[in-house]
């Protein structure tokens, strides 16, 4: 005979049940069309959101960019050699987004902030979009700071400042990289934060970049992206993204942030192969019509924040190749015009010997003065107009024409400027050298030395005047005024650094002769 069970068993029981019942999961799931050289086509999606990320069965990601009725053209971030027509593929119902944070510096990512590295895995403190909107023009602020790049040619007469946006433009082979890392380098010890972004490069330079950030010490408090030639198209054209939200983090932590895309013709390529296969129209130079949107939303995200939004800035060294020195072309056209000014490296000063080839004619900064230091704005004024008057004058003593005493002196005075004006690579000189070495040459103290004295004259005044005016050093970099009192100051302590060389020298060839 059956016992009758008690009714708190049933509730009990059905309170189990309520807990282990399965969930019904409604999900779509698309299936691959067509597959080509970094793109494929989805069908089947009726609810996708723009730039969400699609994971396929292999294990691929890509992101959802043509949404169309019925057909979804995706941007691979990987290999495509696992796909094939009729694979599923998934919504994860969340937009491209990298790691940001602290823990990132002293790291080389990649793309999607994957370390690179064998520094082990990143735990970051959050993971943002990619695609971010451009701070609103309220909360900017003026860029009134300088960014100081240890280069002479740049911090003298093409200033940048912090928030700035300035493109470094030239002919392949011109030293366009190694101005933007000597500017890397140049930030130790200034609290800025650099990040590189490698885009479309060969794997061998990037690594000869990062072999020399780290010998110089620049990489622990730098980050390095990469999205190489051989990676997928997808992946360079999502790096610069990338690697300027990871700036953005700090940024509006109130931080000074210094980023380089080397380079954006490399990304504009990528686009535009991308586009083509995604069967969007082509336009000029077969890009697509938005490739100027697509660079301006990049680098408007780069400024200086008021102080209500912490005061923080991103600085952008955008990089540029020309072909034949063609300015004029379509990709460098729009990013001299989304660009603060522009650094121009000519491949004639190059094969001269001028190096950094920057060409002070055609480079500009629309910021200008504003961003600099009270010293380098009174010492920039004469070396303009004298390195101005001297390019103008050496043209046409080239046709022989017979010259007065005044010309031949600015022309003398000239080659000089140009002389100091010299900088071996991964050499940077700090503000108050920098302001010593320009005033000597502008005020004629080496007038009479030989050029290929002035590098050692450069070398003397540079450490006497950091042994014997290590005061009069912080005044000039604290952004105190130039008066006469300085001035006189650094002119005294150079003449008397040059006159105990000279003393020395002779010395020195005396004793030679009488051995």
């Amino acid at each position: 005979m059956l016992k009758e069970v008690p009714g708190e068993a049933f509730t009990t029981f059905d309170q189990v049940l309520a807990r282990k019942r399965a969930r019904l999961d409604f999900s779509e799931v698309g299936k691959v069309a067509n597959v080509s050289s970094g793109v494929a086509e989805v069908h089947g999606f009726t609810e996708i959101a723009a730039d969400e990320l699609v994971r396929f069965a292999d294990g691929t990601t890509g992101m959802a960019t043509n949404l169309e009725y019925g057909r979804l053209g995706t941007i691979l971030l990987g290999n495509e050699d696992g796909l094939h027509v009729g694979s599923d593929v998934r919504r994860t119902h969340r937009v491209v987004d990298v790691p940001v944070g602290d823990r990132l510096l002293g790291r080389v990512v990649d793309a999607l902030g994957r370390p690179l590295d064998a520094k082990g895995i990143i735990k970051p403190e959050a993971r943002r979009a990619v695609e971010r909107p451009a701070p609103p023009i309220i909360e900017r602020a003026p860029v009134e700071t300088p960014l100081q790049t240890g280069i002479k040619a740049i911090d003298a007469i093409i200033p940048i400042g912090r928030g700035q946006r300035e493109l470094i433009i030239g002919d392949r082979q011109t030293g366009k990289t190694a101005v933007a890392i000597d500017s890397i380098i140049s930030q130790q010890g200034s609290g800025v934060v650099s990040i590189y972004c490698a885009i479309g490069q060969r794997g061998d330079a990037v690594a000869r970049v990062i072999e020399k950030l780290e010998q110089s010490g620049a990489l622990k408090r730098g980050i390095v992206v990469v999205a190489a030639g051989e990676d997928a198209p997808g992946l360079q054209f999502v790096a610069p993204y990338a690697a300027t939200t990871m700036a953005e983090w700090f940024m509006e932590a109130g931080k000074d942030v210094l980023i380089v895309y080397d380079d954006l013709t490399r990304h504009a390529r990528a686009y535009r192969q991308l586009s083509l296969l995604l069967r969007r129209p082509p336009g000029r130079e077969a890009y697509p019509g938005d490739i100027f949107y697509i660079h301006s939303r990049l680098l408007e995200r780069s400024t200086h924040l008021n102080r209500r939004r912490g005061g923080g800035s991103m600085t952008a060294l955008p990089i540029i190749e020309t072909q034949a020195q063609n300015l004029s072309a379509y990709i460098p056209t729009n990013l001299i015009s989304i660009t603060d000014g522009q650094i121009y490296l000519s491949p004639e000063l190059f094969r001269r010997g001028q190096l950094p080839a920057i060409d002070i004619g055609k480079s500009v900064s629309r910021v200008g003065g504003r961003a600099q230091l009270p010293a380098f704005r009174t010492v920039a004024g004469l070396l303009k107009l004298s390195y101005g008057q001297f390019e103008e004058l050496e043209t046409f003593a080239r046709f022989g024409t017979r010259l007065d005493d005044v010309t031949r002196g600015r022309l003398d005075r000239g080659r000089r400027v140009r002389q100091v004006l010299r900088q071996q690579e991964s050499t940077t000189f700090p503000v108050a050298e920098q302001i010593a070495v320009l005033h000597a040459v502008t005020q004629g103290l080496f007038d009479h030395l030989d050029l290929e004295d002035i590098e050692d004259a450069e070398t003397i005044i540079c450490g006497n005047v950091r042994r014997h005016l290590s005061d009069l050093c912080r005044a000039i970099e604290s952004g105190e005024p130039f008066h006469g009192e300085y001035r006189g100051a650094l002119l005294h302590e150079a003449r008397r650094a040059l006159r105990l060389s000279e003393s020395d020298s002779r010395s020195d060839t005396d004793s030679d002769g009488n051995a």
